[in-house]
């Protein structure tokens, strides 16, 4: 039902349908009023651009949740990102910027495999970065969402001060519908915030430069608390009547293993090797962490213990699915050296 009163909104009077686009709508004017007495933009400039704004109706269609959000698949969502295309242009992409890898890693304390693979994992290294215009996948989101209409204003904001601190146009920028932008896929916040000039030039180019690209991706992780040489998760068997309990605590880590195992009566046992922060055959590492389950239709659940550094991957992009893609694309990147 939401799914089509959404499109039928686009289609409404007073949303943005008529000739004149956004610009004389009440909640776009009050926008306009606020950026004006906030920020001190020309209202008369802002006008201007969002009359030559129309809603994209392939915007709402792409950020829809699916029909049957209970129909997930681990095996299908790591499939798209963990397959040999990325593995080999990764690779390449590794050997290429080794030298500039190698100094985030140094500077931010992130790993270079994982600067690589959520890189890789965002626009596979820059093939795939968007073709929407940003003011007005932005705009469409902020005025045309409701769901999550708050987050695109703020981001719709942070895009006008992004373009007035670089002298551009708006209109100029271009990405994904959601209006993330360059290699790595940030948001106008996050670009505002943790994007640096990493080659030096002078200015900052998350669209042309993989450099800088490289560098604001440890750059945000590392604002957001990644913790260096420390584990990002491990998979793990479990059993016990708490299972279902500890995963509806969700993906903070709050709890060591041995403090689930005795308040929930579970018992963890380590799959595999892990990450790179751990020696094959350790033991779990007692550190707060959260059970995870990875479900596929029609085979049996995965689990991983996520620690701080797999939450702090989610901050990128709230999805253990997300999280857990990037820690695999991590690991083949650093098999294939």
């Amino acid at each position: 039902m939401i799914r089509l009163l959404l499109l039928l909104l686009l289609t409404l009077p007073g949303t943005g349908s008529r000739a004149e686009g956004y610009a004389q709508r009440e909640d776009v004017q009050a926008f306009v009023q606020e950026m004006h007495s906030r920020h001190g933009f020309d209202a008369d400039a802002l006008n201007a651009l969002f009359r030559r704004t129309k809603p994209i109706a392939a915007v709402i269609k792409a950020i829809m949740p699916p029909k049957d959000p209970a129909v997930r698949s681990w095996h299908a969502y790591r499939g798209r990102f963990v397959e040999p295309r990325r593995i080999a242009v990764g690779r390449r992409f590794m050997r290429f910027y080794a030298a500039e890898l190698a100094a985030a890693e140094a500077r931010f304390g992130v790993p270079a495999d994982i600067i690589a693979a959520i890189i890789g994992v965002e626009t596979i290294y820059g093939k795939q970065m968007g073709r929407f215009g940003t003011f007005a996948a932005l705009t469409t989101l902020a005025f045309d969402y409701p769901p999550r209409a708050e987050l695109f204003r703020k981001e719709l904001e942070e895009l006008l001060l992004l373009a007035r601190e670089e002298d551009r146009n708006p209109l100029a920028y271009t990405g994904s519908y959601a209006g993330a932008i360059g290699l790595p896929q940030f948001l106008p916040s996050s670009r505002r915030r943790f994007a640096v000039d990493f080659d030096h030039d002078g200015r900052i180019d998350l669209a042309t430069s993989p450099i800088d690209a490289i560098g604001s991706v440890a750059n945000f992780l590392a604002g957001h608390g990644w913790e260096k040489d420390a584990p990002i998760a491990i998979e793990v068997t479990v059993a016990g009547g708490g299972v279902q309990a500890l995963i509806d605590e969700g993906i903070t880590p709050l709890r060591t293993p041995r403090e689930m195992e005795v308040a929930n009566n579970v018992a963890l046992a380590r799959v595999g090797a892990g990450d790179a922060a751990l020696e094959e055959g350790a033991a779990i590492p007692d550190q707060p962490a959260a059970l995870i389950d990875f479900i596929t239709p029609g085979a049996a659940t995965e689990y991983r213990l996520g620690y701080r550094n797999f939450y702090v991957i989610t901050r990128y992009n709230r999805s253990s699915f997300y999280a857990a893609a990037v820690m695999d694309l991590a690991t083949a990147l650093r098999a294939s050296k």
